[in-house]
Parts: structure tokens; sequence; C-alpha cells
């Protein structure tokens, strides 16, 4: 490691919506990694397939942080962990043939010495929040992206078109995956929002932005804040947040799960 420390400083809320009977979203917190699953499929198929996703991460994430390991390892870890992932996934249907169909996005952050590596695959976001804007760093994996790629409709009717939730790409077991792993450079105070499209779903880049310029020196109200502004306009889905800032501390070895990884 370099001798400067770096760490992630997460905050993270997961609520259910005003909708759904339970919470079909996973995630997971630590110094380093971070990450956000979401799960789709009858038969509480979504919870499962998200914790799966999130649980194979965890197992990771020890290896990831070893120092020795270089950085080209890390990715191809990063990466591949995906199809792993996937095979889990499809092994767990064999099992339990009801859970057929089911599926989970995976949106991940790791924090490596001067730089962030995101793994995405699905429609979970990741956002950096730096000098008052928001920059979308994932691309969504979905029919809207692709329509809006093409010029043919605007991100802005995309919200409310009728076919915004069909994904082109998801972790379903049936290994037609083509995970994307980005990296970027990313200084100490940096932040990064990283969520389900319960949330990003509902609002807008625009109104997401106003909630964090007001809340944003008060950290701790603000992603109750943005869940509030959300089922102020019906919350339809589980929503899970967090709001990652980099700072110069020692990582921890600390792992914490949250919604249905519980």
């Amino acid at each position: 490691m370099s001798n400067h420390p770096r760490a992630f400083k997460v905050l993270s809320r997961s609520d259910v919506g005003l909708v759904r009977d339970g919470n079909e979203d996973s995630a997971l917190i630590s110094s380093r990694l971070i990450a956000v699953a979401d799960g789709m499929g009858g038969h509480a198929g979504g919870e499962v397939a998200s914790r799966i996703a999130i649980t194979a991460l965890k197992s990771l994430s020890e290896i990831l942080n070893d120092a020795t390991l270089d950085t080209e390892s890390r990715e191809d870890l990063l990466m591949n962990i995906s199809f792993s992932i996937d095979d889990k996934i499809a092994n767990e249907v064999k099992l339990e043939p009801k859970l057929t169909g089911m599926g989970t996005t995976l949106t991940a952050l790791h924090l490596g010495e001067k730089t962030v590596e995101l793994l995405h695959i699905g429609d979970s976001r990741c956002y950096l929040w730096k000098e008052n804007k928001l920059v979308q760093l994932s691309v969504d994996h979905t029919v809207m992206q692709e329509l809006i790629d093409q010029g043919r409709i605007t991100a802005e009717e995309a919200l409310t078109h009728p076919q915004r939730s069909l994904l082109t790409q998801a972790l379903m077991g049936d290994s037609g995956i083509d995970p994307v792993l980005v990296v970027f450079s990313a200084d100490i105070g940096d932040r990064f929002l990283v969520c389900s499209d319960g949330l990003n779903g509902v609002l807008s880049d625009y109104e997401i932005t106003e909630v964090i310029k007001k809340y944003g020196e008060k950290e701790e109200d603000l992603l109750d804040a943005l869940i509030d502004e959300t089922k102020k306009k019906g919350a339809p889905d589980n929503i899970t947040i967090l709001w990652a800032q980099i700072v110069d501390e020692d990582p921890k070895n600390d792992i914490e799960l949250i919604g249905a990884a519980l």
C-alpha cells in the first residue's frame, strides 16, 4: 500500500418503499468496497439472487485488499466475480426450480491507491459528487439507455416510459453477461452515490442534485431526505442508497451487509 491511507466513510439506507412487501435489494459496506444489488424475480427469488451476489463479493473483499496483489490481478478478480455469481445463481435455480427467472443487478465500487474500480451489471447506479455536480459513472444496461444512445428518446422521457425497467443485462444464471469494469481517478474528499433504481427511477438527476445541495453539509440527514423525496412520488420499489466519501484514514477490516443480504 502507499504511504497515504485512503478509506470509504459510508452512510447507508435501505427502505422497502411504499408498494413492495419485502426488500429484494442487498448491499455491502466496507472501507474499501461498497456495492448494491437489486434483485428481481417472484417467489422471493429477487432477494435470493441479490444475497448471492453480495455474499460472493464479501468473500472476495479480503483478497482484493491484499497489499501484495497487483492492479491487473485485482481488476481480473473483480471482473470474474460476476461470472462466479452467475454460476451460483444457475446452481440455486437447479436446486430450487421455483426460483427460475430470478436475477440481480450489481454495482460495486472498490477503492484503490489512487483510483476507484467500478464493476457494473444492470441498472443500479454509481454517481460521483464533486464540485457541487452529480456525474453518473455507470451506464445503465437497459433498453431505455440504448434508445437514449440512439437519440430516439430523451432521458426525461425515459423516466416515465412504460418499458423503463427492461434490462439488457443482469445476473440471471444464463451466462449471457458482459460485465463492465471501469477505472476512474479519485481524490480524498470525493463522494460517491451508489443506489438501486428505486431512487433514480423516481427522482431525476436534477432532483437528486437539489437534495444533495440542500443536505450536503448535514450528511446524516441526506439519505433520509432522498428517501422522503422518493416516497412523496410514490416509491414503487425498494430504495437502497450508499453515500461514500474518500477520507484520509487507514481502512478497517469491517464489512456490513444490509437489506436482503442480512
